[in-house]
């Protein structure tokens, strides 16, 4: 699946002259927890959060810092948190740059993303302008409604290759002395292995691959060998 899959279409969005305090109220009355922030022709210029409104005056929650540890912040760091928790327009609290994707972006490339900057959501871009937004809310949403794979192919030969494919293409997985059958869908598993991970990750391969029915996991792990001192 793709960005374009997923993503919400119905975009609350915010323009950057707009106060800080609207943007609070469209968020709250909303449920959405960020909104991209745009100019005239809907081209994004970045992002508020709440996360860019916890740190306020009004609320008397702006950041205290040590005399030592303010002594050691630069004037401009200074003047930019002053800026972010006073001002009242969304332009000053806004997040930038903003990161974004397109609508063929597969879901793959865009969890890793918000995990690699550490971000909630993307906003989604066609020739610059903002068509949608994809979430984690929107991922668990796709991921919900994923129905189990359906193939025809599904009989213990089939079933039997699957799990081989699987096997040799996991890292963690042990390149020998592993044992596999199949029986009218009833898989049984066993060998030796090194710990307690992956005689689970071995039963959630089988478990996972479509047609199997039972699952019987009777590899043994190795006793650990204290060190000789």
């Amino acid at each position: 699946m793709f960005a374009k899959d997923i993503m919400t279409r119905s975009v609350r969005m915010i323009g950057p002259s707009e106060d800080v305090r609207a943007a609070a109220r469209i968020m709250a009355e909303g449920g959405v927890s960020a909104l991209p922030v745009v100019d005239d022709g809907q081209r994004v210029l970045g992002i508020v959060s709440e996360g860019d409104l916890l740190r306020r005056s009004e609320l008397r929650t702006t950041k205290r810092r040590s005399w030592w540890l303010e002594f050691f912040t630069s004037q401009e760091t200074l003047a930019h948190a002053y800026t972010k928790s006073h001002s009242l327009k969304v332009r000053d609290v806004m997040a930038t740059p903003v990161i974004s994707v397109a609508e063929q972006t597969p879901l793959a490339e865009i969890v890793s993303i918000l995990e690699e900057h550490r971000i909630k959501r993307v906003p989604v871009l066609k020739g610059g302008t903002i068509v949608g937004i994809v979430s984690r809310a929107d991922l668990i949403k796709a991921f919900a409604r994923e129905d189990q794979p359906s193939g025809t192919d599904t009989d213990d030969r089939a079933i039997r290759n699957t799990f081989l494919q699987r096997l040799k293409a996991q890292a963690w997985a042990p390149s020998a002395g592993i044992t596999f059958s199949v029986l009218n869908g009833a898989v049984a598993i066993g060998g030796i292995l090194s710990s307690d991970e992956q005689r689970r990750a071995l039963t959630v391969m089988a478990e996972t691959i479509p047609g199997v029915k039972d699952v019987k996991n009777e590899t043994e792990i190795l006793p650990v060998i204290p060190m000789m001192a």
